[in-house]
């Protein structure tokens, strides 16, 4: 089955009544916990920007908490499992603000977790990548908002 573009999608979805949009809605939410979340991000939580970093937040420091540091391999994994998590997140937002402030919270945790990241090249990269990542959403960030978000750029460097 061949999928129809978003355009002309967009000019299904107006000739719909609200309860068939409803409906669609719910059946979409049902079948992948993806549609769920963001339908939950869209209606709940897409309003108040702050609540929802630290929502985030708080599910990373959940995630850190599982983080097995006996070997750098299961270290690694659980990291690439944070930044999976955290990345669906961001994507839900689309605002460079809650990038940043995700990125720069997973890099402090990293710093605090005690896991020695240039122990390995693996999670050097890792690391720096998210550094990467960072200074790009930060390019496009009005100035103001970009010396503050610098110096806490600075400081996980």
């Amino acid at each position: 089955m061949k999928s129809a573009s978003l355009n002309e999608l967009k000019k299904e979805l107006q000739m719909l009544s609200p309860k068939q949009l409803q409906d669609l809605c719910i059946q979409l939410a049902k079948y992948k916990k993806d549609n769920k979340e963001l339908l939950t991000f869209l209606l709940f939580e897409a309003n108040d920007e702050p609540a929802y970093i630290q929502n985030i937040k708080e599910e990373v420091d959940e995630l850190f908490t599982q983080v097995n540091r006996s070997s750098v391999y299961l270290a690694k994994k659980t990291l690439r499992k944070i930044i999976r998590t955290a990345g669906k997140y961001i994507r839900y937002s689309g605002s460079k603000t809650v990038e940043i402030e995700v990125l720069v919270y997973f890099c402090q945790k990293v710093k605090q977790s005690g896991i020695s990241i240039h122990s390995s090249t693996v999670l050097e990269n890792l690391y720096e990548q998210q550094l990467k990542k960072i200074r790009k959403a930060l390019s496009t960030l009005h100035e103001d908002l970009k010396y503050d978000y610098q110096r806490e750029l600075e400081e996980i460097e």
